[in-house]
């Protein structure tokens, strides 16, 4: 990922995904972060044409 993102959401249950989403939806990059690594590529492969992005934490 290249530049910086304007929040970063921990959690990608539905609650943390759809929050994510919302304000992706408004123009401003998101990173996403999950326990595991498997839930969060997922939402990456599902989600990340929307402006949403790996943290690198």
């Amino acid at each position: 990922m290249k530049g910086t993102c304007a929040i970063g959401i921990i959690g990608m249950a539905v609650m943390g995904q759809n929050l994510a989403l919302n304000i992706a939806r408004k123009g401003f990059p998101v990173a996403v972060f999950n326990r595991t690594a498997a839930k969060t590529q997922g939402v990456l492969r599902d989600q990340g044409e929307r402006g949403i992005h790996l943290s690198s934490v």
